[in-house]
């Protein structure tokens, strides 16, 4: 076999592994879509209870296209699907990638991963709980008598998943600056002197995040400030730490090194000395014997 084949046929294995890993994926998200249709009608209600809460008595979301509350149902039970399958998708993930990984890099996958989904879980709650009621409040502010709100289940699927989806992201940010921190792509005192800077783009993104209107805006920006402050201490922590215990590693080595070296010398020195010790001993049967020659 040629190098060329012996090179492709790796290649092959890992093609073929990925393929089998994604299949794998692709059957636990439609496992979980089919068990999430059954509570379609209950999962589109919690996702729609912060605007149900806002709006008036008697007002009810509308659907304007005849096959539209069937999509937007099979929408919802998708991404109540791909939530459900989440464990599975990240150990197909971990399994794929973790054998051409180094030890000291597994050890920080798994805590990564799981920091990664307890961040992004907080801010959609964040977004649920604490964003969704005052801006829907904000919005239909503007009904009045001659002004009715009607909205359709397709807009607010679009709006709620888009929105959660954002807040989960922007949430991410102390873990992301606390990776490049100790990976040394920044430091602390980078981020504390374009502190005013990350605040207008916190404030321009904001703004073309979320919609056009200043409550939403100023209440991811104003999250995204603290969770900078935040990545600042974390990045002060880990990234420090780290790189002390990094460096007191690398002397510890040198010094096991250092010992090494000294045994493996020591031990020549005995082993040298004993030769010496024997060819002496040697030396002195041979005069020895050469003397008791002589007497005879």
């Amino acid at each position: 076999m040629s190098v060329h084949e012996d090179d492709k046929a790796p290649l092959e294995d890992h093609l073929g592994e990925l393929r089998d890993r994604l299949i794998r994926c692709f059957v636990a998200v439609i496992i979980g879509f089919f068990i999430a249709f059954f509570f379609k009608e209950k999962l589109f209600e919690i996702l729609t209870a912060p605007l149900i809460k806002v709006m008036g008595d008697g007002q009810k979301m509308i659907f304007t296209g005849l096959p539209e509350a069937f999509f937007t149902y099979l929408k919802v039970s998708l991404l109540a699907g791909i939530i459900l399958a989440v464990p599975v998708l990240f150990y197909e993930f971990w399994m794929f990638v973790s054998p051409g990984l180094y030890r000291n890099e597994k050890k920080f996958i798994i805590p990564v991963v799981l920091l990664s989904i307890i961040c992004f879980m907080v801010g959609s709650a964040f977004g649920y709980f604490i964003v969704f009621p005052y801006g829907f409040q904000f919005f239909l502010g503007f009904s009045s008598d001659t002004i009715q709100a009607m909205p359709s289940m397709k807009e607010y699927l679009s709006f709620s998943s888009k929105m959660l989806l954002a807040f989960g992201f922007v949430f991410e940010l102390p873990l992301i600056i606390t990776f490049m921190a100790r990976m040394g792509m920044v430091t602390v005192p980078f981020l504390k002197k374009n502190r005013k800077y990350a605040i207008l783009i916190f404030f321009v993104g904001s703004a073309l995040i979320t919609p056009p209107d200043v409550v939403t805006q100023i209440m991811m920006a104003i999250p995204l400030m603290f969770l900078f402050e935040v990545s600042i201490l974390g990045a002060k922590i880990f990234g420090k730490k780290n790189d002390d215990e990094d460096e007191k590693d690398d002397e510890d080595e040198k010094d096991d090194e250092d010992e090494n070296d000294d045994e493996d010398e020591k031990d020549a020195e005995d082993e040298k000395d004993a030769e010496d010790e024997k060819d002496g001993e040697d030396e002195k049967d041979d005069d020895n014997g050469k003397d008791n020659l002589k007497d005879g």
